[in-house]
């Protein structure tokens, strides 16, 4: 079985980039930077070394024989959340998935619609 190796964790600059690559799609390092600049003031040099060292950690990929370069991110948005919730599970919560669950619960109320699918899929992991 080949196995897929795992990425160094984001940090919340590498997250903002992520999710415009996801939501995006394959972009060049302005496009990257016009989706950064919605939220704070980034210039162009520093969008482009952080992508750099992303691609260094293995969490974006760079398409070098496109002018301009194209990136794109390496794994999906369901991976490196699965990856982000794993990590916070066994650092804060000591692997206890019932802590977890109930202190997001109690952080940020779930609106019904939200409610539904946390059920639909407790009754699909208890195989109802």
């Amino acid at each position: 079985m080949i196995r897929t190796p795992i990425p160094k964790r984001p940090t919340d600059s590498e997250l903002s980039i992520l999710r415009i690559l996801w939501e995006n799609g394959p972009s060049t390092v302005r496009q990257v930077l016009a989706g950064l600049n919605q939220d704070r003031a980034t210039g162009y040099t520093t969008a482009l070394k952080m992508m750099q060292i992303m691609t260094e950690k293995g969490l974006i990929e760079r398409d070098e024989s496109a002018r301009p370069q194209i990136y794109r991110p390496r794994f999906s948005r369901e991976q490196t959340e699965r990856q982000l919730v794993g990590d916070l599970l066994e650092r804060a919560f000591a692997g206890s998935t019932k802590r977890l669950v109930l202190h997001a619960l109690a952080v940020k109320k779930a609106s019904a619609k939200e409610m539904a699918e946390i059920e639909k899929l407790l009754n699909k992991l208890k195989g109802e």
